[in-house]
C-alpha cells in the first residue's frame, strides 16, 4: 500500500518538478547572463497567474492559452525594468552627467502633462485604477532623473544594488496588483477531464503544465544551440569582454536575456495555476521565490538546463518525502517536506559545490 502510494506521489512529483524547473529557468539565465539574483522572482510568477486568471474568468479564454500572452507581458516587463532600472547598474557606458538644455526640460515636462491627461481621459472610457496612475508616474519620473543622472557609471555598481532594485520591483508589482485586483485570494476550474494510470491520477490541465514546460525548455535549448542570437548570449555568458571584442552587442544581450529571463518567469505563473489553480492573491510568490532558489542552486545555479533538471529532482523530493512523512505518527508532512529538501540540499552541496549539472 505504502510502496503504491509512494509510487503515485513520485509520478505527481515527476509531473510538478517540470513546472518547478520551468518556473526557476528565467532566475537562472538571468543570473547566469548579467550576475544578477532577481529577489523579486516571486512577483513575477504571480503576474502570469494573474494574466491567466483574468483570461479564463473575463474572456473564457483557456489558460493554455495565455502562455503566448503571459510571454510577451513578460518580455515587456522585462524591457521596461531593463532600461528603467538595472542597465545603470549592470551595463557601463560612459561618465559624467547629463546637461539639460531648456528645449529637453521644456519636453520632459509637456510629456508629463500629456501623459496625465491622456490617463484622465482614459480613466472615462477604461475605468483605471489610481494606482495605474501612481505607478506611471513613478515610472516618468524615474526615468527623468535616470536620464539626469544614471546610465553613464563607468563601473558596474555593487551586486547588492541589483538585489535590491529587484526586490524593489516586485513589491512595486505586488502592491500595484493589490490595488487593481485587491489581496483576496482567487481561483478558477478548468476541468478538462482526468487520466488514471492506476496508481494516480492525472488532472489533463496538469499534464499540459508539465508538457508545455518541457516544450518550452525544448524549445529555449534549440534556440540557444541553432540560432546566432543564442550563440551570441552565450558567448556573453562565457566572456563579456571578449564577446564585445568580437562585435557582439553585449547591451543587447544583457537587454535581451534580462527580458527572455522575466518572460519566461511570468510565463511559468500561468503554467503553475494549471497545477494549483487557487490560492491566486498578490503575496503568493514568496514560496515559490524560496523554492526558485533552492532548485537554482540544486542544479546548477548559472544554467537553465541545470534549473529545469534540478526541478525535477525537486518535485521527486518533495512529493516522495511527504508520502513518508505522512504516514509517520505526531509528524506535520508539510513542515518535514521543506526541511528534508534543505537537508538535501546542504548535503548535495558539500558533495558537489557548483550543483548536479556544472555545464552552462
Amino acid at each position: 500500500m505504502l510502496l503504491e502510494q509512494l509510487s503515485g506521489n513520485l509520478l505527481q512529483g515527476l509531473v510538478l518538478g517540470a513546472v518547478y524547473g520551468m518556473a526557476t529557468m528565467g532566475l537562472s539565465l538571468i543570473f547566469g547572463v548579467l550576475q544578477v539574483v532577481n529577489v523579486g522572482h516571486g512577483a513575477f510568477i504571480m503576474v502570469g497567474s494573474f494574466t491567466a486568471l483574468m483570461m479564463f474568468q473575463g474572456m473564457g479564454i483557456p489558460p493554455v492559452f495565455a502562455i503566448p500572452v503571459a510571454m510577451l507581458i513578460g518580455m515587456g516587463l522585462g524591457m521596461l525594468f531593463y532600461y528603467g532600472a538595472m542597465k545603470p547598474l549592470v551595463s557601463p557606458s560612459g561618465s559624467g552627467i547629463r546637461k539639460m538644455s531648456p528645449k529637453v526640460l521644456g519636453m520632459a515636462g509637456g510629456g508629463f502633462v500629456g501623459m496625465l491627461i491622456l490617463m484622465w481621459i482614459g480613466s472615462g472610457l477604461f475605468k483605471l485604477n489610481v494606482a495605474i496612475y501612481i505607478f506611471v508616474g513613478i515610472i516618468f519620473i524615474y526615468g527623468f532623473f535616470l536620464y539626469i543622472y544614471g546610465g553613464r557609471r563607468q563601473d558596474k555598481a555593487p551586486e547588492l544594488a541589483t538585489l535590491l532594485v529587484t526586490f524593489s520591483l516586485g513589491v512595486i508589482l505586488e502592491e500595484v496588483v493589490k490595488q487593481i485586483f485587491t489581496s483576496e485570494s482567487r481561483g478558477y476550474n478548468w476541468d478538462i477531464g482526468k487520466l488514471d494510470v492506476g496508481i494516480t491520477v492525472f488532472p489533463y490541465p496538469k499534464l499540459l503544465a508539465a508538457f508545455g514546460s518541457m516544450m518550452i525548455a525544448i524549445l529555449l535549448y534549440l534556440w540557444f544551440k541553432k540560432t546566432r542570437a543564442g550563440m551570441a548570449m552565450r558567448s556573453v555568458v562565457e566572456d563579456d569582454v571578449g564577446a564585445r571584442v568580437c562585435g557582439v552587442d553585449v547591451d543587447w544581450q544583457y537587454a535581451l536575456s534580462f527580458s527572455l529571463g522575466i518572460g519566461l518567469t511570468v510565463t511559468s505563473g500561468v503554467l503553475l495555476t494549471m497545477f494549483i489553480p487557487v490560492g491566486i492573491n498578490p503575496y503568493m510568490g514568496g514560496p515559490y521565490t524560496l523554492k526558485a532558489f533552492v532548485i537554482a542552486v540544486l542544479g546548477g545555479l548559472a544554467s537553465p538546463y541545470a534549473a529545469f533538471f534540478g526541478g525535477v529532482v525537486f518535485g521527486l523530493l518533495e512529493n516522495g518525502s511527504y508520502t513518508l512523512f505522512a504516514n509517520i505518527p505526531g509528524v506535520e508532512p508539510f513542515a518535514m517536506t521543506r526541511f528534508f529538501s534543505f537537508v538535501m540540499l546542504l548535503v548535495i552541496l558539500l558533495i558537489r559545490p557548483t550543483g548536479l549539472l556544472r555545464a552552462k
